[in-house]
């Protein structure tokens, strides 16, 4: 079975500080995760002035009255900072990633080699950004967010008539709150998506907790995403809904051991518990004490541990037969 892709979503909880954002690489590598992920953006490109942020940003932030623009003008992170943060985690052996969140951030990206894309749930109806991606030859990953299936039938649309390969895509359930309420997650839309389009499929996730992305990897999510912190109360948008570094090894470890227990799907003893067969099992025993001579009926013999002798499921081809040799009770026949 193919490990599941985890990607850990450093998003901007770094709070535009570089040495935040290597304490988060760390905590990604130590987590066991395949990707860390930041965001890549131009405020003014992403938000104009009059732009009001979500209700969970007001409440996260604590300042109702600044514009979404000037929230993200604090959480951009710079390219000489992407520069850093590759180098850093290059230092450390895990893959970085980032999400753009422009055109001109998507070209900055492509320059940067990155190994694949990743569309964000807003950017799903941006038909000339889903157009750029579709036609830079790279996988791409797309969250869905805020969708309906004839939305994400569109984004898919775009990105093949632009050049990108269906196989290459891989979309991604979402639900846009923060933290996301247990009865809107409607896990079972992941496989909706996979059974419309005939794509792999994974599970973006916004809510407390980490059982929602273990259950979406037995539902055969092939990628997850996660928002991560290093402290749940630090100041921004995001930190609230995010895993701490202890919850985010625990995630992983989760999704590692559930990909073992789903195993190769075929019915038959494990090398685990063949051992325990001989155990577990029944055999036919002598109920009583039996003569040689004597014949074998339910009377003079029962069923009982161990499972060493002749399989119970012989009982009516052994009965009536007769004893070859001398039997105590509770001797194997």
């Amino acid at each position: 079975m193919k490990q599941t892709l985890i990607i850990a979503e450093a998003g901007v909880n770094h709070n535009g500080d570089l040495e935040v954002a290597k304490k988060l690489i760390d905590a990604a590598k130590e987590a066991g995760v395949d990707y860390v992920k930041f965001q890549t953006f131009k405020a003014i490109n992403l938000a104009s002035k009059n732009a009001e942020k979500a209700s969970y940003q007001k409440e996260n932030t604590g300042n109702a009255k600044e514009s979404q623009l000037a929230m993200l003008k604090k959480l951009e992170l710079s390219r000489d900072l992407h520069y850093e943060l590759i180098a850093y985690c290059d230092s450390k052996s895990i893959k970085f990633l980032s999400t753009g969140f422009d055109v001109e951030s998507i070209d900055f990206l492509n320059e940067l080699n990155i190994d694949l894309f990743k569309i964000p749930s807003g950017e799903i109806t941006n038909l000339p950004y889903l157009r750029k991606i579709g036609g830079l030859g790279r996988p791409i990953i797309l969250s869905t967010g805020m969708a309906d299936i004839d939305e994400i039938r569109d984004a898919v649309n775009v990105l093949v008539q632009s050049g990108a390969n269906k196989s290459d895509i891989t979309i991604l359930h979402c639900n846009t709150e923060y933290p996301t309420p247990m009865q809107d997650v409607n896990l079972h839309a992941m496989n909706t998506i996979k059974d419309t389009f005939d794509v792999s499929v994974g599970y973006s996730d916004h809510t407390h907790g980490i059982e929602i992305h273990i259950a979406a990897v037995a539902l055969g999510a092939t990628v997850i995403e996660k928002h991560f912190t290093l402290d749940n109360t630090m100041d921004g948008p995001d930190h609230k809904a995010s895993l701490e570094p202890e919850e985010l090894h625990a995630m992983v470890k989760g999704i590692r051991n559930i990909e073992k227990a789903l195993g190769h799907g075929r019915k038959e003893p494990s090398d685990s518990e063949k051992k325990n067969k001989a155990i577990a099992r029944k055999s036919i025993v002598a109920k009583t004490s039996i003569k040689k001579g004597d014949i074998l009926n339910e009377n003079n013999i029962t069923i009982k541990r161990p499972g060493t002798g002749i399989s119970p499921m012989l009982w009516d081809d052994t009965i009536g037969k007769t004893a070859t040799k001398d039997y105590e009770e509770d001797d194997l026949i």
